[in-house]
Parts: C-alpha cells; sequence; structure tokens
C-alpha cells in the first residue's frame, strides 16, 4: 500500500512526494481512511507510530476538497512543544496545500497573548493549542467556534494526567454538536473512556502496539544504589558513542543537580525543567535537533511530544513511576523504525516498579552488571517491600552484553 491509494487532493498528494512520503504506517492504514469517511475514531497508538501525520493528512485533504471557510479545525494538545510541533507539521505540509493553523499556548508574557489574538482574529484553517490557553481566548471572546467541523485529542491520556478533564469538557461547550470527534491515546485508563463517552459518536476503534516497546529498542537496566547512579552514569556517557542521549529524572531538582555535575566532568548537556521560559526551552531544543548539543536532561515533559530524529540512548536515571511513563520515555529512541538503546537505573525501592513495567510489556529486561570499580549491588528481587537487601560481591570486569 502507498498514500497513493488513499486518493488525496492532488496539491497534498504532490507535497507528499516531494517530501518523500511512500509507505503509511499501520496507524495511517487504519485511521486515514476512517477519518475520511467522516467517522469518529478512538486510536490506541503509542509516540513514534506516526499518529500525527494519519490525522492532519485526512484533515487537510478534507479542508481542501470541501472549500470550508473560517476555523475548520481544533487539536488539542496537553504542552506546549507537542502543539508547536504539531503546528510545524502543519506549516511543512501547508507549503503545498496552502492551509493556514496557529498553535495557541501559555506561557509567554503579554506581548504573545496578543499576538496570538490578532492571528486568531485575521483567521485560520486549524488551531493547534493547550486547553488553559486556549480558554483564556474563548472566555474573551477571541475566538468562535460555532462553525468546527473537527476536534482531535492528542496524547488524551496525557491531558488526564495532568488534570485536563474539566477543561475539556468546558471547551466542547463553546462547540457545535455536530462535528468529527479524533481521539488518540496512547493508553486507555477509565478517564479516556469516560471522556470518550461524552464527545464521541459511535467512534471506530484502532489500536496499534498498545504499551508495548518498539522493536528495535534495546532495552538494559542497572541494579544499583543511589549513590552509585552519578558515577555510573558518567561512565556511560563516556564509554560509549551516542549520538544523541536523553536522562529523564524524577524531580527537577534532580535534573539541575545532574546537568551541573556532568558539566564539571566535562560534558556538553542542558537541563530541561519546568522553571526555564519558552524561549529557553525552544532553544535548548533546536540545539539538540540541531546536533550541536548532544545530552540533554529533563523530567516527563520531555517524554511526549518532542520529536526528534536520531536520538540513540535514552537513560532513565530513576524508574518511571508507571509503566506507560516508561513506553513514552523509552519511545524516544528507535522511532521511525531506527534502533536505539534504553537503559534504566533500578534501586532497591523501585524494584516492584520495574517488576510492572516488565510485567506490562511481557519481557524481562537483562540487567546488566555494573562496570568494574563502583562496588557491590543487590539481588534483583521485585517482591520484597522497599526493595531487597544488600548484596555484597566482589565487582567483575564489566562486560557488553548481546541484545537478548
Amino acid at each position: 500500500m502507498t498514500f497513493n491509494d488513499f486518493n488525496f487532493n492532488q496539491l497534498l498528494q504532490e507535497g507528499l512526494n516531494t517530501m518523500g512520503y511512500k509507505e503509511p504506517t499501520p496507524i495511517q492504514k487504519q485511521a486515514i481512511p476512517l477519518i475520511l469517511e467522516g467517522k469518529d475514531i478512538i486510536a490506541c497508538a503509542q509516540t513514534g507510530t506516526g499518529k500525527t501525520a494519519s490525522y492532519l493528512l485526512p484533515i487537510l485533504n478534507k479542508i481542501n476538497e470541501e472549500k470550508t471557510v473560517g476555523i475548520n479545525t481544533l487539536i488539542l494538545a496537553p504542552t506546549r512543544e507537542l502543539a508547536q510541533q504539531i503546528d510545524q507539521q502543519i506549516e511543512g505540509l501547508a507549503y503545498f496545500t496552502g492551509n493556514s493553523s496557529i498553535a495557541v499556548y501559555g506561557g509567554g508574557d503579554g506581548f504573545n497573548y496578543e499576538q496570538q489574538r490578532r492571528s486568531l482574529n485575521d483567521g485560520v484553517d486549524i488551531i493547534v493549542a493547550t486547553p488553559g490557553r486556549l480558554i483564556a481566548h474563548l472566555t474573551s471572546g477571541t475566538i468562535k467556534l460555532t462553525g468546527l467541523k473537527h476536534l482531535i485529542l492528542d496524547e488524551a491520556d496525557r491531558m488526564m494526567d495532568m488534570g485536563f478533564y474539566d477543561d475539556i469538557v468546558r471547551i466542547i461547550s463553546y462547540l457545535p454538536e455536530k462535528r468529527q470527534n479524533l481521539l488518540f491515546s496512547a493508553t486507555m485508563p477509565h478517564k479516556i473512556r469516560e471522556l470518550t463517552k461524552k464527545i464521541l459518536y459511535q467512534p471506530a476503534e484502532v489500536n496499534i502496539a498498545v504499551s508495548k516497546p518498539s522493536v528495535g529498542i534495546l532495552q538494559q537496566a542497572y541494579l544499583t544504589f543511589d549513590e552509585q547512579k552519578p558515577k555510573l552514569l558518567r561512565i556511560l556517557l563516556k564509554q560509549k558513542e551516542f549520538n544523541s542521549v536523553i536522562i529523564f529524572a524524577s524531580r527537577k531538582e534532580i535534573v539541575k543537580k545532574l546537568a551541573s555535575s556532568l558539566e564539571r566532568s566535562g560534558l556538553e548537556v542542558e537541563a530541561f525543567h519546568s522553571d526555564l521560559d519558552q524561549a529557553q526551552r525552544e532553544k535548548i531544543l533546536m540545539a539538540f535537533r540541531g546536533k550541536q548539543l548532544q545530552v540533554i536532561i529533563g523530567t516527563d515533559v520531555l517524554s511526549r511530544g518532542i520529536d526528534v530524529a536520531g536520538i540513540s540512548l535514552v537513560i532513565n536515571y530513576d524508574v518511571p513511576p508507571d509503566p506507560e511513563d516508561y513506553i513514552h520515555r523509552i519511545g524516544r529512541t528507535a522511532r521511525a523504525e531506527t534502533t536505539g538503546t534504553a537503559i534504566t537505573f533500578i534501586n532497591q525501592k523501585d524494584q516492584r516498579k520495574f517488576a510492572r513495567i516488565e510485567k506490562m510489556i511481557e519481557r524481562e529486561i537483562p540487567k546488566i552488571e555494573l562496570p568494574e570499580g563502583l562496588g557491590e549491588t543487590f539481588v534483583y528481587n521485585p517482591l520484597a517491600s522497599g526493595g531487597g537487601h544488600a548484596h555484597s560481591k566482589s565487582p567483575r570486569k564489566w562486560k557488553k552484553k548481546a541484545s537478548p
């Protein structure tokens, strides 16, 4: 199957040919025909499966075929980074189709809000927005969505995690009852099912690789005490050849401390956290995408919606709080059928968390021996309350283990 089989508008198809789009991904094969038919859908697909194009392409096609006037489509996203990423993809395709879009998100100053207001008044085909900032524009009367044709919720589970349920319901009150609704989520917790009953009409369901990491990811783990983690991290970054590295930590305080420590050891790194303003975040991401920056350290704000090609290594400095977060974190690597490595540091208290991850992905992740000189570790015991017991043993020479 190729993109020609969808019978897209000539302008859109020419754009896809120019941009090198050839064969659709599984989510695109299933979702695009349903969207073109006008059906509501609920699609379960993890990051990196091509889900953004699976809804953008048919929507752009419908806008051009139907010649609609005014705001045609609203896309809601949980973070400003994801909103910007989606808007950038629309801009790339709009070079050929002539469609207009705007990313609406908070975090800027009053000038940023006023700039968004003017752009919205000028009129656009597609709005990509975070819920909070969109509500500010709706309540001020800046925009009217009474003629909206399509509502898209991207990473709906993340929006639920961030407490946007009530905001989404409020936004929907401004929309016309007759519209096409598309909901995309990596997981389907109860809150998502509850939301689908409120906003979707007889939805078709699309499920692609639910909660399973890409087969291209080499997954490994180390059993390590907290005090061993900083040295282990430095060893891994210096011993292995990786072009782009993302390190995830549980709190921004750890992110800042790690960045300072790695900088002192001679590594070029940047910390990415909520204390940075939007301009600082964009500068870091631009340097990372452009390969001027090799290592970026952040909390889970980085795990969703950051589309950077060629990430070769993801390190979980802390075990993620939920198995789904693990999927999103390591999904930053091995995207678009490439390969990559994901390494997780497991301390004693996080063994049960990691066992839940292994149960969810239905495989045991190899536990690699600590490099020589790091000292003793402990025996993996996921049933232990608080995490098992120290296990004294002589350090053995570290050898890289092959992929299972």
